[in-house]
């Protein structure tokens, strides 16, 4: 009776915790489909309006929908990649690899994560704009292909599920670093690269600041900097924005939808094989 109970208490705080979770994006979709003058009404509709086409087609008069979507796509994929593949190698060489200096090191990076992000905006466009790079997606993306986060998880989860006497067989039938990072180490780190991943993608799809100082070019506009057009400098419509920062988020859903699928299916195969 007591353990009926308890899991009874457990799917109702399970259930209130789902509730919670989605009512945002529930919300913002009804929104989406009402005018600015029904979401500024009292007591608020919780239904679906009618006026969901209107809005959306406004958005793509407005901005450059379908563009700054592919620039922010682009920049984005080409992020996560670069990211997962300097982060996971770093990390398992943290982890996994003994060098001179390795202890300060590995301190030096995680002072880095103390900072805040904003005081590198500075000292950041001046080196884009010594470089040349102001106004390109090379400044978007080649500054943020590997970051101390990264590989501090990387590195914790490497020390952890990658066996060292697992490396020690791959060095005895001749595997090289390069082998035994891509044959023997990757596979086992695939749930740690799914949620690292999905964080870079969603951080790098969401940045709105950086690319709002680098970007000079309307047609090289990301989908968030697009987006932020979408306020009048007297009237807002409240309706548009929301529409369109509904189109900004489904991709988003599909891809934790994804993610977490393949993360869940990881953590069971590897407890299954352990």
């Amino acid at each position: 009776m007591v353990k009926r109970k308890s899991a009874l208490l457990l799917y109702v705080g399970l259930f209130i915790g789902l509730i919670v979770s989605i009512f945002p994006f529930y919300w913002l979709a009804v929104m989406a489909t009402r005018t600015t003058a029904e979401i500024y009404s009292f007591p608020p509709k919780f239904w679906f309006g009618t006026h969901l086409i209107d809005n959306l087609t406004r958005v793509f008069d407005s901005v450059d929908f379908v563009g700054a979507f592919l620039n922010s796509l682009f920049v984005a994929t080409c992020s996560t990649v670069l990211v997962l593949f300097f982060d996971s190698l770093a990390g398992f060489t943290f982890a996994k690899f003994n060098f001179p200096g390795k202890k300060w090191l590995f301190v030096l990076l995680l002072a880095t994560m103390m900072a805040p992000s904003q005081l590198s905006l500075v000292p950041s466009f001046v080196i884009m704009a010594k470089f040349g790079w102001v106004g390109s997606f090379k400044a978007l993306i080649i500054p943020g292909m590997a970051n101390a986060f990264g590989i501090f998880w990387i590195r914790q989860y490497a020390q952890e599920s990658v066996p060292s006497e697992l490396l020690d067989a791959g060095r005895i039938d001749g595997c090289g670093f390069f082998r035994l990072y891509w044959n023997v180490s990757l596979p086992i780190l695939r749930p740690a690269l799914s949620f690292l991943g999905a964080f870079t993608f969603i951080g790098s799809w969401n940045d709105y600041l950086w690319p709002l100082i680098i970007l000079n070019d309307e047609k090289k506009f990301t989908l968030q900097v697009a987006l932020s057009s979408l306020n009048g400098i007297y009237v807002t419509d409240y309706a548009m924005i929301v529409a369109g920062t509904l189109l900004a988020v489904i991709p988003l859903i599909v891809l934790f939808l994804f993610v977490s699928k393949q993360f869940i299916s990881d953590i069971a195969a590897g407890a299954i094989k352990s």
